[in-house]
C-alpha cells in the first residue's frame, strides 16, 4: 500500500514538473511571438485613437471598450481557431493570407495620403459633422474593428508561424495568451493617450505647482501628441503591410525587393557611422514604407478607376 502511495506521489510530481515546463515553453513562446507581431502592435496603438476624434469625450472610454471587446472577439473566436485549422490543413495558405492583409494595410495608409493631398479629408470630416452622433460612433467602432480583424489576423499569423512546430496545445496556449497580452496592452495604452487631456484638466484643477505644471503640459501636449500619432499610424501601415508583402514574396521565390531593402540598408550603414544597427533598421523600414506606399497607390488607383465601372453597371 506505502509502496503504491509512493508511486502514486511520483507519477504527480513528474506531471507536475511537465505541467511546469510546457507552462515554461508557453511563456517563453507568448514572449518570442509577441516580439515579433511588435510592428503591427505599434501600427494598432498609432491608429485606434484616431477613432474617438471628433466624438463626446464621455464616449471615449465606451467606444475605446466596444473596440477593445470586438478585438478580443476577432482574435479569439474567429482567428485562433483559423489559425490553428490554417496550420493543421493548409500551410500553404498562410503566406498568401499575410500577403493579403499586408496589401490590404498598404492600401489603407495609402488612402489616408491619398485622401489629405487631394482635400477629401477635410471633407470627410466636414460630413461627419453632419452624422447623428450615435450613428456616427456605430460607423467608427465598425471601421475600427474591421481595420482591427486585418491587424489581429497578421498578429495570429506570425505567432502561428513562430510556433508552428510545437503540439496543438502549446499553439493554442501561445496564440490565446498573445492574443489576450496584445489585446490589453494596446487598448490599455489607448485608454490612456485618449483620457490624458482630461487627466491634465484635472491635475490643472487639484494638483500642486507641479502637478498643475504637468497638467498644462498634457492639455497642450495631447492634440499635437494625436496629430502626430495618426501620421505615425499610417506610417507604420505602409511599413508593416510593405515588409509583409516583401518577405511574402520572397518565400514564393521573388527576392528582387528584399534584396533592395538590404541593399540600402546596408548602403546606409556604412554611409552613416553611428549607431549602425540602428541606422540599418531604419533605412530598412523607409524602403519598406516606400514599397508600401506604391504597392498601396496602385490598389487606391484601381479602386478609383474601377468604381465608377460599377456604379455605372448596377444602375
Amino acid at each position: 500500500m506505502a509502496t503504491g502511495l509512493i508511486a502514486l506521489l511520483d507519477d504527480i510530481a513528474a506531471i507536475a514538473k511537465l505541467a511546469a515546463a510546457s507552462l515554461d515553453d508557453v511563456g517563453a513562446q507568448t514572449a518570442k511571438a509577441s516580439l515579433k507581431a511588435a510592428g503591427v502592435v505599434i501600427d494598432d496603438t498609432a491608429v485606434t485613437p484616431t477613432y474617438v476624434v471628433g466624438l463626446s469625450p464621455s464616449r471615449e472610454l465606451p467606444i475605446i471598450w466596444r473596440i477593445a471587446k470586438g478585438s478580443l472577439r476577432n482574435k479569439l473566436v474567429f482567428l485562433l481557431p483559423a489559425c490553428l485549422l490554417l496550420g493543421t490543413f493548409a500551410p500553404w495558405l498562410i503566406t498568401p493570407l499575410l500577403m493579403l492583409g499586408g496589401t490590404y494595410l498598404c492600401f489603407e495608409g495609402a488612402e489616408k495620403i491619398h485622401a489629405v493631398l487631394s482635400g477629401h479629408g477635410h471633407a470627410d470630416a466636414a460630413a461627419a459633422s453632419t452624422v447623428d452622433p450615435a450613428t456616427l460612433e456605430e460607423q467608427k467602432v465598425s471601421g475600427a474593428i474591421r481595420t482591427d480583424f486585418i491587424l489581429s489576423a497578421e498578429i495570429m499569423a506570425l505567432t502561428l508561424a513562430s510556433v508552428s512546430t510545437s503540439n496543438t496545445v502549446t499553439q493554442v496556449a501561445v496564440l490565446a495568451a498573445v492574443g489576450v497580452l496584445i489585446t490589453v496592452a494596446v487598448y490599455g495604452l489607448v485608454a490612456f493617450i485618449v483620457k490624458a487631456d482630461d487627466i491634465g484638466l484635472h491635475l490643472v484643477a487639484t494638483g500642486g505647482t507641479v502637478g498643475r505644471a504637468i497638467g498644462h503640459g498634457l492639455v497642450k501636449g495631447v492634440p499635437v501628441f494625436l496629430q502626430i500619432l495618426a501620421i505615425v499610424g499610417t506610417a507604420a501601415m505602409l511599413w508593416v503591410g510593405g515588409s509583409i508583402v516583401i518577405h511574402g514574396l520572397a518565400e514564393f521565390g521573388l527576392h528582387q525587393p528584399e534584396h533592395l531593402v538590404e541593399g540600402a540598408a546596408a548602403y546606409a550603414q556604412a554611409v552613416v557611422a553611428i549607431l549602425p544597427q540602428v541606422v540599418h533598421w531604419l533605412a530598412a523600414t523607409v524602403v519598406q514604407a516606400v514599397f508600401g506606399a506604391i504597392l498601396g497607390g496602385i490598389v487606391v488607383l484601381v479602386i478609383t478607376a474601377a468604381t465608377p465601372i460599377f456604379k455605372t453597371r448596377k444602375t
